[in-house]
């Protein structure tokens, strides 16, 4: 099998309304959608992507010029292929939207050798579980009112949830305690409650925060404090029983290194796309369990499954609906899990209509 083309669409999937974090004010998602054509009619498939399509063109730019890395060659040379792009972006960094694009063909590579052979990725990499937890992710924000969040978490249950997550990150850190507290009221205390500060305080805001929320038996807080303040990061957790989740913000595997250096973190959080693709991902799995550190993957549902089924360490997964539109397949949740597709690949392929739909000019 060899790589005959490499193609991109640019997508725009807007918001039913605006989202807002402590840090974020969101509209849509624009996606870059990339396949790998082969000479034996398999494409490969993969996606990034940017908060409102702001700079989605850059992406597109940088992954259309590695085609001379990836076109012509065999997809199972994957490690290969992601070694040669490594080196040719050294001059640009090891961060950003260089890893971005080499986490976008990485990954559509290994969709391919899992189409090759017809059988899907976590079989390929190793099986050890066929469902994983996953929490609901994809609301409580905080601009939502009270009501707002009591009504949404109630919808999730109905929905099969068994855990979801809470954004948090007021400056009045009894704003943040009260509206977790009437999610905690709605849901019982047999539902698992996360939640996310999204970097927005200071270390003694976090600590004086956590022990408030240590009161509604909160799973964890993540991302606390600011990505590049490792060292108050690790205060907060010396401070708190409640457990801290990071990692979401680290560029491969030498920056989940910083993290697992510094103490930093109880449950490291990898990104696909900040991580670098699916074999960066997997080392940097192995990496965490090395040290006894569990892993949840962030975001990228769809093409993080085929991890969480293959690493034994991985204990949840973010079910985050925001690409869901993009895809034929739809993600399957049964009593607060999601199930591991057993389709060819990752399991996902895109909705080529949908794709016309959300299609914006390159």
């Amino acid at each position: 099998m060899k790589i005959t083309a490499l193609k991109t669409r640019l997508t725009d999937v807007p918001f039913a309304k605006p989202i807002t974090t402590a840090i974020h004010d969101m509209r849509s998602v624009g996606c870059l959608l990339v396949y790998l054509e082969t000479d034996v009619g398999l494409v490969g498939q993969s996606y990034i992507f940017t908060l409102n399509a702001v700079r989605l063109k850059a992406f597109d730019e940088m992954v259309r010029g590695f085609s001379h890395r990836v076109v012509g060659c065999d997809p199972h040379f994957v490690t290969a292929i992601n070694t040669s792009i490594w080196a040719d972006i050294n001059p640009t960094g090891y961060a950003g939207v260089t890893i971005s694009a080499l986490s976008a063909l990485d990954t559509a590579c290994w969709d391919l050798i899992g189409k090759g052979v017809d059988r899907p990725l976590h079989h390929i990499f190793g099986a050890c579980r066929d469902r994983v937890r996953t929490y609901a992710s994809g609301g409580l924000w905080l601009s939502q009112t009270t009501d707002e969040l009591v009504e949404e978490a109630a919808s999730f249950l109905e929905q099969g949830f068994r855990a979801m997550k809470v954004r948090v990150g007021n400056a009045d850190p009894y704003r943040d305690f009260e509206r977790v507290k009437a999610v905690r009221e709605a849901v019982g205390p047999s539902i698992e409650i996360l939640t996310d500060a999204n970097q927005a305080l200071r270390p003694k805001q976090a600590i004086r925060l956590g022990r408030m929320l240590e009161e509604l038996d909160v799973g964890w807080l993540e991302e606390p404090v600011s990505v590049h303040d490792l060292t108050g990061q690790a205060e907060v957790r010396r401070a708190l029983d409640i457990q801290i989740a990071s990692g979401e913000t680290e560029w491969t595997r030498f920056g989940i290194r910083n993290t697992i250096d510094a103490r930093a973190a109880d449950v490291l959080m990898p990104d696909l796309q900040r991580i670098g693709g699916l074999t960066e991902m997997r080392r940097v799995a192995a990496l965490a369990e090395a040290h006894s550190l569990p892993i949840s993957t962030h975001i990228f549902t769809e093409h993080s499954l085929c991890i969480a089924g293959s690493s034994a360490n991985c204990i949840s997964v973010e079910h985050m609906p925001w690409y869901a539109p993009l895809f034929q397949e739809q993600m399957e949740i049964v009593d607060g899990d999601v199930l591991i597709p057993i389709r060819p690949g990752t399991g996902f392929t895109f909705d080529e209509a949908a794709v016309e739909r959300f299609a914006i000019d390159r």
